[in-house]
């Protein structure tokens, strides 16, 4: 597939380089031509274009932008042709509170500012690190999709799965609702809590 990548930074580009790896063509979207292209975007099977070229080139595409410039981002691309948009962001703001909750949430948010996209949320409740290497030993984290089109969230399962993930859907787009708050559990375990960064989420099973 073809992978377009709306945020470039550390989240965006450790995707990238996963997806690579698993044999997918990835196209960044890139705000600045004037600026130098960063090494971390510089891999093999990657690319680099204006936001939108990256959008119209993709099968799918990833949205791995700060909360804060995530309507910006979404907003400035007129038409997703109905394509999977894949939201890993997270509507954290001062104080690591949530600004969506209980009744809305940042993926549906994210739908309502890219009516032509197939919203699913997805690769928001762990680190780069376990994006990077998801597995633990014998086990592998667990990433879930919530979304609204059943083919959007079949597409998030397989990207997730090809990076190393046990990826499951999670029902329609509203179970952000639940995803969003799960990443503050793995934000405060890690951050506040001294677990450190290298943990991950997974699923037991008898």
């Amino acid at each position: 597939m073809r992978i377009g990548v709306i945020g470039s930074g550390k989240i965006g580009s450790t995707l990238g380089r996963g997806l690579a790896a698993a044999g997918h063509d990835v196209i960044y979207g890139w705000r600045d031509p004037a600026k130098p292209v960063p090494e971390d975007l510089r891999h093999e099977r990657a690319s680099v274009a204006p936001v939108a070229e990256a959008v119209a080139a993709a099968d799918a595409v990833i949205l791995a932008t700060p909360w804060a410039a995530t309507e910006a981002a979404v907003t400035a691309i007129a038409d997703f042709g109905g394509k999977p948009l894949l939201d890993c962001t997270n509507p954290i703001g001062p104080g690591f509170a949530l600004t969506h909750g209980h009744t809305d949430s940042g993926g549906e948010q994210v739908q309502r500012w890219a009516p032509t996209a197939k919203v699913v949320k997805v690769f928001n409740t762990t680190g780069m690190e376990n994006m990077a290497q998801p597995r633990y030993g014998e086990q592998a984290s667990v990433m879930l999709a919530s979304g609204d089109d059943p083919e959007a969230v079949t597409t998030a399962v397989r990207l997730a799965s090809d990076l190393g993930f046990e990826a499951l859907p999670f029902g329609p787009l509203k179970n952000a609702r639940l995803l969003e708050p799960m990443a503050l559990v793995w934000i405060d375990l890690a951050m506040i809590r001294g677990q450190g960064r290298g943990f991950a989420f997974g699923v037991l099973r008898r």
